[in-house]
């Protein structure tokens, strides 16, 4: 029998604080009895994630380790973790927890309430964050959210919050049309989610900003526009208006289940 909750964590040379993040979501899965997987996602990582991840599926069946063809980028991992899960309800998070694991009820919540989808939000109720982004990192995200309402027309307050939360319906309709791969993917989940005609709510959830972060804002940034602009292009080439799978069978991954 599928389990009722997936938890999918993309993880990319995440070495130093994985094993910390899977002990602290274990704790939680295990004391709240939950039937749920822990898929973590290795994207290529060229340090020893891959071994920490065994190390955790070998003593827990809970955890499952999903490799990716390579370093493919996070919305690669998300859509790969997300088309591998079995749960009745599918969540990602971030593998740094910025936003606590024990915050994942409010997710679950409001979908039990009618939504499709629930996603986390650092900006609805900013007093929630525990850890402040700098202000220049808090600028980009203002400039960003502006564009993404003028470019895509995506009323959110927060788009880029790693923990969201899905029906199953909801995850075997957008991701197998997801195209984006690295970090402009959850625009277009939430792009495709209204264009699909799926009740999204956005949630405000504790959030700690992490010192460890990977986006540079200029670089990450300009690439984050072009693949806005390429989610409104292939609105108008109309690719998202069939089904498709976002990983060829020549891509195509196995789980891994460790006993």
């Amino acid at each position: 029998m599928s389990p009722t909750y997936s938890i999918v964590i993309p993880a990319y040379n995440e070495s130093t604080r994985l094993g910390a993040t899977l002990e602290k979501v274990l704790a939680y899965v295990h004391a709240q009895a939950w039937d749920a997987e822990v898929l973590v996602v290795n994207d290529g990582s060229r340090d020893n994630t891959a071994e920490i991840i065994r190390g955790f599926a070998a003593k827990d069946p809970v955890v499952h380790l999903i490799e990716n063809p390579g370093n493919r980028g996070k919305g690669y991992s998300v859509r790969n973790g997300m088309l591998h899960a079995q749960g009745k309800v599918a969540l990602f998070s971030d593998a740094d927890l910025s936003s606590p694991i024990e915050e994942a009820p409010k997710l679950i919540h409001a979908l039990e309430s009618g939504a499709d989808i629930a996603i986390g939000s650092r900006w609805l109720r900013a007093e929630t964050q525990t850890q402040r982004q700098p202000l220049h990192r808090q600028l980009f995200g203002r400039v960003f959210n502006l564009l993404l309402r003028l470019t895509l027309g995506l009323q959110f307050a927060d788009t880029q919050c790693g923990f969201k939360a899905f029906q199953r319906s909801a995850v075997d309709t957008i991701f197998p049309l997801q195209k984006i791969e690295r970090w402009g993917f959850d625009p277009e989940i939430l792009f495709l989610a209204r264009k699909l005609g799926f009740k999204v709510a956005e949630i405000p959830v504790a959030w700690g900003h992490s010192g460890e972060t990977r986006i540079h804002p200029l670089l990450d940034g300009s690439r984050m526009f072009q693949e806005m602009l390429r989610v409104r292009w292939n609105d108008l080439a109309g690719k998202y208006d069939g089904p498709s799978s976002g990983i060829t069978p020549a891509e195509a991954t196995r789980i891994k289940r460790i006993p």
